[in-house]
């Protein structure tokens, strides 16, 4: 096994093919990370498969079954280390060494450092050529929520924010539909489909009264009919029994203060409680999102107003900003994208990598990151 293989135009080819069939697998697989596999015999590909729903077939499953006994004496590219472990399917690395495939070439190594390593070097042991590292970015890329789970132990969290080019996200009276087009909101449902779960304020519930649900329903076909968690953060329990996110299912509400009255009615109404108080008073965001980590949660979405992504910012909890810019002016009276402390020096600014910029519909989208 080694991450410093030289690897060949054909293998670069070959893994540029399963990362395509792991990305089938963008909306579905939660909990588990998305996972192509092709396999090649002289030259030609006997089989491809990916993984598509948790508690069904692997990728690498789905390409033996089509490779068949051209599997014996194949090369095998696979996006992420085969798993060895019994989880709802039985170890890939097993049914590897039983097809009798030559050699697997993985873009990286099992995220979770308990068992990273150990698929390839079962295979190793059994004689099966193995190496690690081709396109590992590409396929890091496609897993962030599942790496960051295993290996921080929260969920990696992306800030969507939909704000007029002077950075303004709502009139003085609350008023924020719609700031941005409609191809702009389209967009965001792909953002929403592909995440585990959708996070916002008490503020936004009260204001808007958003149900922050997959809509669109080919997006919600691919997600198996399952929509994401809603999670509210509510330090006082402001969360009204009528609101229309209580008429869902999966919805989640972290609170600070206990009020006995207010968390029955909740229950009642369908919603799960945690209670998360930091010394402040307020809900412990980072225990939130191990809280939500624990629960499998990969990826989590926030659609929220300034306080909450103000917060976020603020601790270090964000990692990326999806910012949709209408080509419109609100001004200065109108409300801001991040409440955080007022800056004393410009050497305190907050640094961005803009990982992507473009225009949906007559909005401009920009990627970005903090960089810490």
């Amino acid at each position: 096994m080694s991450n410093s293989s030289i690897f060949s135009a054909e293998d670069q080819l070959y893994m540029s093919l399963a990362l395509r069939e792991a990305a089938r697998g963008l909306y579905g697989t939660m909990p588990n990370p998305r996972v192509g596999c092709v396999i090649v015999k002289n030259g030609q590909i006997v089989g491809r498969g990916a993984h598509l729903k948790a508690g069904e077939p692997h990728a690498e499953v789905h390409a033996l079954r089509m490779a068949g006994e051209l599997a014996q004496g194949a090369d095998v590219y696979v996006t992420l280390e085969p798993c060895s472990h019994f989880g709802r399917t039985p170890p890939c690395a097993d049914a590897l060494l039983k097809a009798g495939v030559r050699r697997v070439v993985a873009a990286m190594q099992d995220p979770n450092p308990l068992v990273a390593g150990n698929g390839l070097q079962r295979l190793a042991q059994h004689g099966i050529s193995v190496a690690s590292g081709l396109m590992e970015a590409e396929a890091r890329a496609l897993n962030q929520g599942f790496i960051s789970r295993m290996s921080r132990q929260r969920p990696w969290l992306r800030s969507k924010i939909a704000a007029s080019l002077d950075g303004r996200t709502g009139l003085h009276n609350g008023e924020s539909k719609w700031i941005t087009g409609s191809p702009a909101r389209q967009h965001v449902q792909q953002w929403r489909a592909q995440s585990c779960a959708i996070l916002t304020g008490v503020g936004t519930v009260l204001a808007d009264d958003p149900l922050l649900t997959v809509r669109d329903e080919q997006l919600l076909t691919a997600r198996h009919g399952v929509q994401p968690y809603r999670v509210i953060v509510d330090s006082r329990l402001r969360t009204p029994c009528s609101a229309a996110i209580l008429q869902t299912e999966r919805v989640l509400i972290a609170h600070a203060q206990q009020l006995p009255q207010q968390e029955a009615a909740l229950r009642a109404s369908g919603a799960e409680l945690l209670h998360l108080p930091d010394q402040a008073g307020t809900v412990d965001m980072a225990a939130l999102l191990q809280a939500l980590a624990e629960r499998q949660v990969n990826e989590v979405l926030v659609e929220a107003g300034a306080a909450l992504n103000g917060s976020l910012l603020s601790a270090g909890l964000v990692d990326e900003l999806l910012l949709y810019y209408a080509p419109v002016l609100l001004g200065s009276a109108a409300r801001g994208m991040f409440a955080i402390p007022a800056l004393e020096s410009m050497q305190q600014k907050l640094h961005l990598q803009v990982l992507e910029t473009r225009q949906v519909g007559s909005d401009w989208f920009v990627h970005a990151k903090p960089v810490v």
